[in-house]
């Protein structure tokens, strides 16, 4: 029985439909509401040591990091402890 990691991005998680869905939609994300690739690839990193994430959503939030990361409005939702 394969099982995948829970606490990985939708890509590594193997969820390639919902993943390609979310790319299309950062794809029509206006870009100065977004990030520059590395402040992103900074974000995701954090997100990826988190604790809450799960299958590329956030606990915290239920939002979908990939997206989440890429927004120059949003910060990391963990107000206890925010990583970015």
């Amino acid at each position: 029985m394969k099982t995948n990691c829970k606490k990985c991005l939708l890509y590594e998680a193997g969820e390639m439909v919902t993943y390609d869905e979310i790319m299309k939609y950062v794809a029509t994300l206006d870009k100065d509401d977004t990030v520059s690739e590395c402040e992103y690839e900074r974000r995701i990193a954090f997100c990826k040591q988190c604790d809450f994430l799960i299958s590329g959503m956030c606990r915290k939030c239920g939002c979908f990091v990939e997206v989440r990361a890429r927004l120059k409005n949003k910060d990391c939702p963990n107000v206890d402890n925010p990583m970015w």
